[in-house]
């Protein structure tokens, strides 16, 4: 018996829920589905244990594997799996739990996993005809489920650490044990607000690995300190939006660009990482800018709507990321960060990035 968490049944859902409307709703920033504005879908690939398969959308649904038809079913029969689909994964109190009739129809389909085999970022495939360009290209979609706990655009590590050198006046005065003590539920923000009051001055150094670096660099030369900057805020202040920590970095203006024009320094950045972490890079791992989720992004709403953000319209897309995402404070224990630590005789204080949808 299949088991699975609500984000995983919702990779399933979204896999009926296209076959049975046969076209992808485009969304625009704020989550409304945009009207008139969709492309139809052609076939969605799905690769499984026992083969590779075709649900090709004509009158019905057809299957076809190793270019073999194998099955047909009616359209209405997706949409109806959806809705069953959809209310038990809204209903459902458990944390993983299995829907017996769902199992039973997707074995019908040759459906026999939640996941499907698939790079790290690429959830679905789907080939859709672009009316623009005429083209019928395949397109790779991460999916992003309301229907379950919020997902993470951006998951905490190590490898997302970033260092700041703490300049302390009279430091020997201070008894900075007591300091790393602080264990309120705020506490490090708690810390660093006792540390400022002794007129510590924090400044950026690097990220805790080289890779993550690199790579921030290869999308743009200042965006490690730009994002040394942004963190530092969201631990020092009650922003944690995304939006919300951008505007103000655009005020405060750190690195100071020149401003004369009005140029959106920081935004025009922070979205270009956004959409990078958004479609394939990883801190871990050297970024060669080549996207693995080569469509976009799939929304699943509450209500059950499935929205598309096509990097075709790369505007719309980096704008969906910036207002519906915010920063979160990770366990600093598992990785090892809010806390002062000396080397060479230098004060030095780590934070973490971790970036999580809103919805």
């Amino acid at each position: 018996m299949l088991t699975g968490n609500k984000g995983e049944w919702s990779e399933i859902y979204v896999l009926f829920k296209l076959l049975g409307d046969s076209v992808l709703n485009i969304g625009d920033e704020n989550e409304n589905i945009i009207a008139n504005a969709f492309y139809p879908i052609i076939k969605i690939l799905r690769t499984e244990s026992n083969g590779n398969f075709e649900y090709s959308i004509n009158d019905e649904i057809v299957i076809i594997s190793h270019d073999q038809e194998i099955g047909r079913l009616p359209i209405s029969e997706f949409k109806e799996k959806a809705q069953i689909l959809l209310k038990k994964i809204k209903s459902s109190p458990e944390t993983t739990f299995s829907v017996p009739e769902i199992e039973e129809f997707m074995s019908t389909i040759n459906c026999i996993s939640l996941k499907a085999n698939s790079s790290a970022k690429t959830d679905i495939k789907i080939i859709i005809h672009d009316s623009h360009t005429n083209q019928k290209p395949l397109l790779g979609f991460s999916i992003k489920s309301q229907l379950g706990n919020p997902s993470t655009l951006l998951n905490a590590g190590r490898t997302t650490n970033f260092i700041y050198k703490i300049n302390l006046p009279n430091q020997e005065a201070i008894d900075l044990s007591s300091i790393n003590s602080i264990d309120t539920k705020s506490k490090i923000k708690d810390r660093i607000d006792i540390l400022v009051k002794y007129g510590a001055v924090f400044s950026f150094i690097a990220t805790e690995q080289k890779i993550f670096s690199n790579n921030l660099t290869l999308i743009d030369s200042k965006l490690p300190d730009i994002l040394g900057a942004v963190v530092f805020d969201f631990y020092t202040s009650n922003r944690s939006t995304t939006l919300n920590l951008t505007e103000n970095i655009e005020t405060q203006n750190p690195l100071n660009f020149d401003n004369t024009n009005n140029h959106q320094f920081y935004s025009y950045k922070i979205k270009r990482f956004l959409t990078d972490i958004a479609l394939g890079m990883m801190p871990s791992k050297v970024w060669t800018g080549e996207y693995d989720a080569t469509g976009g992004y799939l929304v699943v709403k509450e209500n059950g709507d499935v929205l598309c953000y096509h990097i075709y319209n790369k505007n719309r897309f980096e704008d969906y990321l910036l207002n519906n995402t915010k920063l979160e404070t990770a366990s600093s224990s598992r990785h090892d960060f809010g806390k002062i630590f000396i080397e060479n005789g230098n004060l030095f204080f780590k934070l973490n990035l971790q970036i999580r949808f809103i919805k």
